[in-house]
């Protein structure tokens, strides 16, 4: 019998399981898919198999335990189902791990109870997670479950950057403080920058920006974590496409006594209604740039505030490095919208950070430098894969020994 040498990575959101069957082998992706609509009258599931076609179906999808069964007949249907001896192991991304999860772990009962323990500080996350994982471990209990956090590759910011300065003793009791996430983002596009450059993660000092519809940006000291712009939630950082980021907490204070909404109310305000959508109406970068392009007043202040707190970042990461070898941005804002990344990085040569604009110009998918060759700091833009990091990890954990 040949080794196992697959994974299939397992992402449950609340209404969604995205999902892709890897070969460590060489990487490829056998299968890919996404099953969505959980529980509403009608579910849809979209699946591309390795050199094929995209097939889709829709029918009821009521809970998540249908949606695996219904990836598990696809995947069967290409001789690749979820009962092939060469599947070593199920990577699930689970968001939060709190402190006690710094590393890809198996999933046994108790590491179920923690992540359990962790859903009042990721409510829309961790319930959906554990579903997965429970699911899964149901289908293939004989196979091992591999827990990947986001959380995880921020574990190691030092203790003075993770407080929040409040009584430590509340602190503790609630679990406040900062604990990042994009953490698979961070730590993949990290060690690509330094295959990018030809250098040892260990030597390299990187400032890592993921901009999606959510926002995040890190700073790696020799591979690293020391700084992240997330923290006890996703809400906290950079401007995203519908959360405020960065926010004086006397807002909610004010909002709630003199505004006189719900605490509920301002929870929905600050991570659904604000960004670039509180802004502008809209939170969609591609749409922002288009009515700026037009001259839109509301677009250009909306651009102007996302690229204004990026230089922040960027600025105040470079002081917590010292040195800065390279700026990565990564995900679909970063690696799709030139004019965001030249717009960060103007201002910038004073820090020995420039950007090239006939290179920024280029469209592609592959890792590239951006930057003038007499750019102190290389810039570059690095495609991120959450799903192979996941993979990754949880492959090197079922092979130890």
């Amino acid at each position: 019998m040949s080794e196992a040498t697959r994974i299939l990575v397992l992402n449950a959101g609340s209404s969604s399981v995205k999902y892709q069957l890897i070969d460590m082998v060489d990487g490829a992706r056998l299968a890919v898919g996404l099953v969505e609509r959980i529980g509403e009258r009608t579910g849809r599931l979209a699946h591309t198999p390795h050199g094929g076609e995209r097939r889709e179906r829709t029918e009821p999808v009521p809970d998540h335990a249908a949606a695996l069964r219904a990836m598990a007949e696809e995947l069967a249907a290409d001789g690749i189902g979820l009962d092939s001896p060469e599947l070593a192991a199920i990577g699930h991304r689970v968001v939060h791990g709190g402190k006690r999860f710094t590393a890809p772990t198996v999933v046994t009962d108790e590491v179920l109870t923690e992540i359990r323990r962790l859903v009042p500080v990721a409510p829309l996350h961790n319930p959906a997670n554990i579903t997965g994982i429970e699911v899964a471990r149901a289908l293939r209990p004989d196979l091992p479950q591999v827990a990947v956090f986001d959380t995880a590759f921020h574990t190691t910011v030092p203790e003075y950057a993770a407080r929040y300065a409040i009584d430590t003793a509340v602190a503790d009791e609630h679990r406040v403080r900062r604990y990042g996430f994009h953490g698979t983002s961070h730590q993949y596009v990290s060690r690509a920058t330094a295959r990018l450059l030809g250098r040892d993660p260990a030597e390299l000092n990187v400032i890592v920006l993921h901009l999606g519809n959510g926002a995040s940006a890190s700073a790696v000291a020799g591979g690293v974590c020391v700084e992240t712009s997330m923290g006890l939630t996703p809400l906290e950082g950079l401007v995203m496409g519908t959360r405020s980021g960065d926010l004086d907490p006397g807002v909610v204070f004010h909002l709630h006594r003199v505004g006189g909404l719900s605490i509920d109310e301002i929870d929905d305000l600050l991570n659904r209604r604000s960004g670039l959508l509180g802004l502008c109406g809209e939170n969609d970068m591609r749409e922002v740039l288009r009515r700026t392009e037009e001259g839109d007043p509301a677009a250009r202040l909306a651009f102007d505030a996302y690229v204004h707190r990026l230089r922040k970042y960027v600025g105040g990461y470079y002081a917590v490095l010292g040195r800065v070898d390279a700026i990565a941005f990564t995900a679909g804002v970063g690696e799709n919208a030139a004019p965001v990344r030249a717009a960060a990085c103007a201002g910038l040569a004073e820090l020995g950070i420039a950007v090239d604009p006939e290179l920024n110009s280029i469209r592609s998918g592959e890792p590239r430098v951006i930057s003038p060759e007499y750019s102190r700091v290389t810039v570059a833009v690095v495609p991120t894969d959450e799903e192979l990091e996941i993979a990754q990890q949880a492959y090197a954990l079922v092979h130890q020994g």
